[in-house]
Order: structure tokens, then sequence, then C-alpha cells
């Protein structure tokens, strides 16, 4: 089975890892968590010749799914996830656009809400859906096992974890999620987070202070 290819590309004031990803053997992609800079990912598609399938969403957070109702509109295409216990996020996108500074934000409804146990497509490869809350109640995780890859949004950095004092965050379903949904997946799965540098679950296993087998003993 083919492995993924990927490119990160920071977006919005928050430097959000918006990640194009797409199956080499089709050239057919998507962007994960399309967070704003529309022109700039648009670029970068167009740099590596990919066709765009679909916009697939972590969680309703505004820098991971900005410009994603522009993006959709503008190309025509489907939007996949988050769960539906974020759909209060992203209603309420437009007025937190406003607080935050950002360029006038729209709302969305997906075409497809996703759950635990799911699966999404991306040209000939699929990917496993897991539903992760606590950073937000309907953050899910996309991950690829042939590539040893997971799109973790917010719910875990290199030493770092999500947030928890959003409304509807959950300290203990943060941390129940990593360790019983993400770290099982394996020592060796590269993660891309929300933010920052990527890392791997064995890695944060060893020496993450929040998450790590010695802090969870």
């Amino acid at each position: 089975m083919s492995a993924l290819k990927c490119e990160i590309i920071p977006v919005t004031a928050f430097q959000q890892n918006c990640s194009l990803v797409w199956d080499p053997t089709t050239m057919r992609g998507a962007l994960v968590d399309a967070g704003g800079d529309i022109a700039q990912l648009l670029e970068r598609v167009k740099h590596h010749g990919v066709t765009l399938e679909k916009l697939l969403v972590t969680h309703g957070h505004l820098d991971h799914a900005g410009a994603v109702a522009d993006l959709a509109e503008q190309l025509s295409l489907p939007i996949e996830g988050p769960h539906r216990d974020d759909e209060f996020w992203i209603e309420g996108m437009p007025e937190a656009g406003r607080r935050y500074g950002f360029p006038p934000l729209r709302s969305f409804t997906p075409d497809r809400w996703l759950s635990d146990g799911d699966t999404v497509t991306i040209g000939t490869m699929t990917l496993d859906v897991l539903h992760c809350p606590g950073h937000t109640p309907g953050h899910v995780v996309f991950y690829h096992a042939p590539s040893k890859a997971a799109f973790v949004g917010d719910v875990l950095f290199e030493g770092s974890i999500g947030r928890t004092d959003f409304p509807r965050g959950n300290h203990d379903d943060l941390i129940r999620s990593i360790r019983s949904k993400l770290f099982p997946l394996g020592d060796d799965i590269t993660f891309v987070p929300g933010h920052g540098p990527l890392s791997t679950f064995g890695r944060e296993r060893q020496s993450n202070p929040y998450v790590s087998d010695r802090v969870a003993r």
C-alpha cells in the first residue's frame, strides 16, 4: 500500500499546522484543518499537482476550520468531520473570529459528521477515524496505518497536550483519549500536531510531562 504524501502548511496568526495530504498513486488529496490563508494553501496544492477531493476537519476551533466554508464553496468540495459534538464550536466561529481579529468567518455544516471507528478515503488510501474528546468534545484524529502517521489536531503536542479550559473541555477525557486511543497505535507512529513540530507517540510516552508512562503510574 502506498504511503501518503504530506506537506505541512502553517496558517493564520496561530501558526496552525494545516496538512495537505495526498495519494501519490492518484494525486488526489485533501486538506486537513484548513484554518485560513486560502491563497497560500491553493498555491501549495497547485505546486504539487494535487487534485483536492475533500476537506477534513479535526475540530471546530477557528484556527483549524476558519477557511473550510469558503474553500468548500469555491472548489465544490465535501467536508468530513469533526464529530457532531463540535457543532456548537462551528456555529460560533463567526463570533470567535470577530473576537480574535480574524477576517470574517463563516460557519458550515459538514457533509459528513464523523464517529469513532469511521474511515475516510483520500484517493485509494483509507484513514481511520478516532474520536478523541477532551480539548473539544467532538475532536477526531485521522490515522493512516500503512504510513505510520496520525493527524491529531490539538489533542497532543511535542512535550505538551491540548488545552481543556475551553467550553466543554475535559482534562480527564483528554488524558484518556491519548493513553487509551493514540498510544496503543504504536511507539513508531509519527504524529502531526495542530501546532509546533512533529513527534512520535513513543517519544511522548517516554518524556511528555502530562501523559508519559512515568506520570501515569
